[in-house]
């Protein structure tokens, strides 16, 4: 990267050094010409009259043109949107602070829904909102440390000297905070957060600015798939994970396209009855070694690559398929965030509901909270387009701590999961006894289903069942299963209500 600016600089000089050199040439041509030939005679004053003049006019034209050096020099570092220094200015600083031996500390801020902001408002709002931002930078960098815009939706914080990485993280936090309050464009308050990575090199370090870059960049998006919100500093292990990432990213395509993907069922049972009601989807991931690969494995990096979409859609015509064998039984299928954000999907919904004759009533899809704080807007459109199939949606994981009431009532969902965690802390104290109890009131209230999930006691079960939950789902009762272990299940609860005596294994 110094070798290009300095050719650069380079060039840009000659920009300058050759037109003056030419001046030059041509002067002392004619001069030379006017003395060799003898034709003309010129007085002595004259001449260094001249001489003046042409160093003068020389002068005159050097200086001009180092000022418009500076000028172009100074744009090519600059942003044109927000004016702050840009990528190229950070590296020159990042070289220049380590030459003099000091420590520099980087910071990458990527900016948390301005993609949806840009998207939903147009341009002209989405380059008002990256002015502002930058402007809430500039003021919380102060004299501390200096802030670039890279690009987009991206800022970089640069500090230098003693405490450097110190400083640069108090500064983060506090721009993490200053951004989780709205800020007011015209007549509208736009929320935007950010997702910050931290890298810093040690005096007389060896990293160059483009590798301090990219481990912020590494860390950066360490923050988004912990939340986002929150500043991380690089770690080595983040390149190791990186490559482990990208090693199953592709074992997941070769386990897509040669259907290593199986699906099991987890019954969800009627609070009273305990007879079944319906049966949440989980996809297992059977690697050709026989070695099974949780969800919660191989998930997160299908959704970061985007193969959540592919896998999303196999995962709902597999259980639609399935569930045809299971009447009355409703089938509950988990959607991701990115599937939701994803404009095709409810159109690929409307081809497998078609292609399968699954009945739409009965199916119920179950997205997390996280999925409505991301893009409200666009979670809103899509399970509008959802629910004119017929198909009910369901919230799930409620009470992790994302959703409001406000969402409950914006998004009017047919049925409510109680989390885990909700359930089982809800024997253990008051204040999330009256949480459960209190979520539960507001569900009825707007004429939603309840499922407490993680039931694993019997205590926990009449818990649920006294709270007014009208579904329990947990290995008390039953463990996800394969199909035909459902299709087994429903056939054993329906002999025993017609009184059919069950055959025995062994029995002729």
């Amino acid at each position: 990267m110094g070798q290009i600016v300095r050719r650069d600089r380079l060039a840009a000089e000659w920009l300058v050094i050759a037109p003056a050199a030419l001046l030059s040439v041509a002067f002392t041509a004619a001069l030379t010409a006017i003395f060799w030939r003898g034709t003309i005679s010129l007085p002595a004053s004259l001449l260094i009259g001249g001489l003046f003049v042409y160093a003068a006019a020389f002068m005159l034209l050097y200086r001009i043109g180092c000022n418009r050096l500076r000028k172009l020099e100074e744009l090519g570092r600059t942003d044109s949107l927000t004016q702050l220094p840009n990528r190229r200015a950070l590296h020159a600083d990042i070289q220049r602070e380590q030459a003099d031996g000091k420590e520099v500390a980087l910071a990458l801020v990527d900016l948390d829904g301005f993609k949806r902001i840009n998207d939903q408002y147009g341009h002209f709002i989405g380059d008002q909102l990256i002015r502002d931002c930058a402007v809430i930078i500039v003021d919380l960098c102060g004299d501390e440390a200096r802030c670039y815009r890279l690009g987009g939706d991206e800022f970089a914080i640069a500090k230098s000297g003693p405490l450097a990485g110190t400083i640069l993280e108090g500064i983060c936090r506090g721009l993490i905070e200053r951004l989780s309050r709205p800020i007011a464009i015209d007549d509208r308050r736009l929320t935007v957060g950010a997702s910050i990575g931290l890298s810093r090199v040690p005096p007389g370090g060896t990293i160059g600015s483009s590798e301090l870059l990219r481990r912020s960049d590494v860390a950066m998006y360490a923050s988004k798939r912990g939340g986002r919100m929150r500043c991380t500093w690089f770690s080595d292990d983040f390149d190791r994970n990186r490559e482990s990432r990208s090693e199953m990213e592709d074992e997941l395509r070769h386990a897509l396209a040669n259907q290593e993907f199986v699906v099991h069922y987890q019954p969800l049972v009627d609070a009273v009855t305990h007879d079944i009601v319906a049966a949440e989807s989980l996809v297992r991931w059977i690697r050709p070694d026989g070695k099974a690969i949780g969800p919660n494995v191989f998930i997160p990096v299908a959704e970061e690559t985007g193969l959540i979409n592919a896998i999303g859609i196999w995962v709902l015509r597999r259980a639609c398929t399935d569930a045809m064998a299971w009447p009355g039984i409703t089938l509950s299928v988990n959607i991701s965030a990115a599937q939701l954000r994803n404009p095709e999907f409810p159109i690929q919904l409307g081809y497998i509901l078609e292609e399968t004759g699954f009945p739409a009533e009965r199916l119920e899809l179950e997205i997390t909270e996280t999925c409505l704080v991301l893009d409200p807007e666009v979670a809103e459109r899509s399970l509008r387009v959802i629910r004119q199939f017929g198909v009910n949606v369901s919230l799930d994981d409620f009470g992790t701590g994302y959703a409001s009431i406000g969402f409950l009532r914006q998004f009017r969902f047919e049925k409510l999961k109680l989390d885990r965690s909700l359930v089982v802390e809800a024997g253990q104290d008051d204040g999330s006894l009256a949480m459960m109890l209190s979520s539960v009131t507001v569900a009825r209230a707007l004429q939603m289903g309840v499922t407490a999930e993680g039931v694993e006691t019997q205590e926990q079960a009449i818990l649920a069942r006294t709270a007014g939950c009208d579904r329990i789902q947990g290995w008390l009762f039953h463990k996800a299963m394969p199909a035909h272990e459902i299709t087994s299940h429903l056939n054993t609860e329906e002999a025993l209500r017609q009184g059919v005596p069950l055959r025995m294994e062994g029995q002729s």
